[in-house]
């Protein structure tokens, strides 16, 4: 994660005593951590045994329903907005691309959710396209606005409320590995460079919540080994004093994105944002464009024949297509050549800025496309590159 971070009240010395007021009872020491021992993590400090639990149910879901079995390898074309499923953070959820280390979500939450959830499963990114509110977790709050990555470690137990529930959106990106900042972006010490496209003060952390000290009845989700799992927990969740480590939940807003600009078209992980072990996250934001004086500021043509190329399209109006908007997903597999459409090289050539936000998920294995993405799909997109559909 980005820093060490300190929140709440945490005693001198780890794994010593550490009394609450009566001097007699102890909190409970959580170590949440990565890589067996040998990763980052955090040390919470809870008022109740974090294990505690009265009943758990395994929920009846079948994952495969929306398989699209024998779908074409071809260009693909789609609008999540035409997909529109009511609900809360799990159940307006509708799954349109993904293999084993990825899965790509949209949401409009309709709903707030009557339950706590924990993903064991895979980290999440929830980039806020519409929407204001409050990331809620063990760690405390991360208030949030339109345009924010909210980046979630597996196994963070979290809500997500709204201040209403109009006109809420929001894009998943999950992921077997973690969201890392990539190392290039780091000096020997760990901090940022100067020439990282983001500064330490950019990423926003929780901020201390006062702990919750309730005992009933609180229901958990969790997600794991690709099954779905209801906890009935005596306790709230939210009933950590403290914490301090490298490992917790934290923000980004799209806008803070500092892009590098060069003085011929620069491929695109000049603007990379996070990167795991089977995939990189870049995102597109206004820029200047090149300024060599016969610099084409559109992409050229390209095959890359190790990735699948996704782009999720945010706002503004992006250089090298017509047809796409808001909420729409471009997805063109590994191995086939694809680029600006005809008369998109030429139309930005003596352009001097773009104003497009974007998100580009490439990844290293093929992804597989659902039902979803069948029903919303623009027909004939694969042909868009032909002189005469233009």
């Amino acid at each position: 994660m980005p820093f060490y971070v300190k929140v709440g009240k945490v005693p001198p010395k780890r794994h010593t005593t550490f009394y609450k007021s009566d001097g007699k009872s102890l909190y409970r020491e959580e170590l949440f951590s990565t890589k067996g021992f040998s990763g980052i993590y955090s040390n919470k400090y809870h008022l109740y045994l974090p294990p505690e639990v009265e009943k758990i149910s395994e929920l009846n879901i079948d994952s495969s329903a929306n398989e699209w079995n024998n779908a074409p390898i071809d260009y693909y074309h789609f609008m999540t907005d035409k997909k529109m499923t009511k609900g809360n953070i799990l159940s307006a959820r509708n799954e349109f691309l993904k293999n084993e280390h990825c899965v790509v979500s949209t949401a409009h939450i309709t709903e707030d959710a009557d339950f706590f959830y924990r993903n064991s499963q895979m980290h999440e990114i929830v980039f806020i396209h519409h929407g204001k509110g409050s990331l809620l977790s063990e760690y405390g709050k991360i208030k949030f606005e339109d345009w924010d990555y909210l980046i979630i470690p597996k196994g963070t137990t979290y809500q997500i409320k709204f201040d209403d529930y109009k006109n809420n959106k929001v894009f998943i990106i999950e992921s077997t590995t973690p969201f890392e900042i990539p190392s290039h972006f780091r000096n020997e010490y760990g901090q940022l460079t100067e020439e990282a496209p983001y500064y330490e003060r950019d990423f926003r952390v929780p901020e201390f919540m006062e702990p919750v000290d309730k005992k009933t009845d609180f229901k958990l989700m969790l997600k794991v080994r690709g099954k779905m799992f209801e906890f009935r927990l005596p306790h709230h969740p939210f009933d950590v004093v403290g914490w301090d480590g490298f490992l917790y939940p934290y923000a980004f807003n799209i806008k803070e994105y500092a892009p590098k600009v060069g003085k011929i078209h620069l491929p695109p992980p000049i603007h990379l944002l996070f990167k795991t072990e089977n995939f990189v996250i870049c995102n597109f934001v206004p820029r200047l464009y090149d300024f060599h004086p016969n610099a084409i500021p559109a992409p050229y043509y390209h095959s890359n024949v190790d990735s699948d190329e996704v782009l999720y399209y945010v706002h503004g109006d992006f250089m090298s297509r017509t047809g796409v908007q808001e909420g729409s997903i471009t997805l063109h597999p590994m191995g086939i050549p694809h680029g600006p459409q005809p008369g998109r090289t030429e139309a930005s050539i003596g352009k001097k800025e773009t104003d497009e936000y974007a998100i580009m998920i490439d990844t290293f294995q093929p992804l597989r496309v659902t039902k979803n993405v069948k029903e919303t799909m623009v027909d004939e997109y694969s042909q868009s590159w032909l002189e005469k559909k233009i």
